[in-house]
């Protein structure tokens, strides 16, 4: 077998193994039946305060990702041309 028929069977194992898993999907999420389940997912929520606190220092920054994955750290509209990632 030549390096291109390697290459394409490969390929084409790739492409059955995405197609049977868009084919197969995703079931719904089940809802808590119970109390405690509802009592645990209302503990598990986050301040308020927090969150409000979170959400104003991520719309305060650019956010630019880079091909890393590292987002910039300057300020919304910066008007310097480079970034600063973290």
């Amino acid at each position: 077998m030549s390096k291109m028929d390697g290459l394409r069977a490969m390929r084409e194992a790739r492409y059955a193994e995405a197609e049977a898993r868009a084919r197969k999907g995703t079931p719904a999420p089940k809802r808590p039946s119970s109390t405690v389940a509802t009592a645990t997912a209302v503990r598990s929520a986050p301040e308020p305060a927090a969150a409000n606190a979170t959400a104003a220092a991520a719309e305060e920054l650019c956010g630019h990702r880079n091909m890393s994955g590292r987002t910039c750290t300057r300020e919304q509209g910066h008007a310097a041309k480079s970034h600063r990632y973290s």
